[in-house]
């Protein structure tokens, strides 16, 4: 039986999975809130359906009914996941063809680990509203798919990154700072390797919960510095983080220091694309895909 995926939120995340895509019969629908985005949508071979994240169309549960693969990257809201509280018990009778479900969260899940290592059989003890609010959902539709009958893997991704989303981009536009924080570390993921790891478990039917993240985490300033050095301009100034002019959002990510293992993902068998920022930064130069959707020629002129 030919497989179709139908992705819950087709982001950006969800482009880089479709656009991996190595068997041109698989067919892939994904939703979006806006017609505008139909068209990026179906470059890399998405066919879009309009979702308003309170009703299905007739569209939507025709496609939801086809699906042997449902991806979910949907933001969970108060009182728990949308999508969770519209199909209700309702699933298998939803999605009769349904064989996996993969669930896009976050490490965020595991809270503030003092810079210690955490996998997935630590403690959960999320710091933000928006990590709480992913933790009650990884565990609505692990309840789903349970009652369904169905696997389900659960992704938890550290910080996204790849063409159009990266400390190159922000270099060119002015943007990038070194925020320096004494023994904050990160990890982070390329996309590549969110769409490698989703291809990996739903060709395996493998459910779970699995840390999908790189090799390395490190200092986030020192991602700033390997990146103008490739593009050969000088990095931006050391900020100390107690004096930066920050978002609280963007302030509460320096509030959780964690080393995130993904031991458990390779133990399934999966090789990752960019085990660390220096082998994707280095490819994405090369190649010139840093700068995104329709642009090439890395090595462009840039205002230094």
């Amino acid at each position: 039986m030919t497989s179709r995926f139908f992705i819950l939120g087709a982001g950006y995340s969800a482009k880089a999975f479709a656009a991996t895509r190595s068997d041109p019969t698989i067919d892939i629908a994904g939703t979006t809130r806006s017609t505008e985005k139909f068209d990026a949508l179906r470059r890399v071979g998405i066919e879009p359906i309009l979702f308003d994240g309170e009703e299905f169309s007739p569209d939507l549960l025709k496609s939801l009914g086809e699906a042997t693969h449902l991806i979910v990257s949907i933001s969970p809201e108060e009182g728990g996941d949308p999508v969770v509280e519209m199909v209700g018990g309702d699933l298998a009778r939803l999605t009769p063809q349904l064989r996996w479900i993969g669930y896009l969260s976050t490490v965020g899940v595991y809270g503030n680990y003092d810079g210690g290592w955490v996998d997935e059989t630590g403690q959960c003890r999320p710091v933000s509203k928006r990590s709480q609010l992913r933790l009650e959902a990884e565990n609505q539709w692990l309840a789903l798919g349970e009652k369904a009958g169905v696997p389900v893997a659960v992704l938890r991704l550290s910080g996204i990154y790849g063409p159009g989303r990266n400390a190159l981009v922000n270099l060119r536009s002015g943007t990038a700072k070194r925020l320096i924080k004494p023994g904050q570390v990160f990890n982070r993921i390329h996309a590549a390797d969110i769409a490698g790891a989703l291809w990996h478990l739903a060709e395996r039917d493998l459910g779970g919960v699995f840390n999908v993240t790189d090799d390395e985490p490190g200092p986030p300033q020192d991602v700033v510095t390997y990146a103008a050095g490739l593009m050969g301009v000088e990095p931006p100034p050391e900020i100390p983080f107690a004096s930066a002019q920050l978002s609280p959002m963007a302030r509460s990510f320096y509030g959780e220091n964690k080393r995130v293992s993904n031991a458990a993902l390779k133990g399934t068998g999966y090789r990752f694309r960019h085990p660390d920022y220096r082998s994707a930064f280095d490819a994405m130069w090369a190649t010139g895909d840093w700068k995104g959707e329709g642009e090439s020629d890395a090595r462009s002129p840039m205002k230094r």
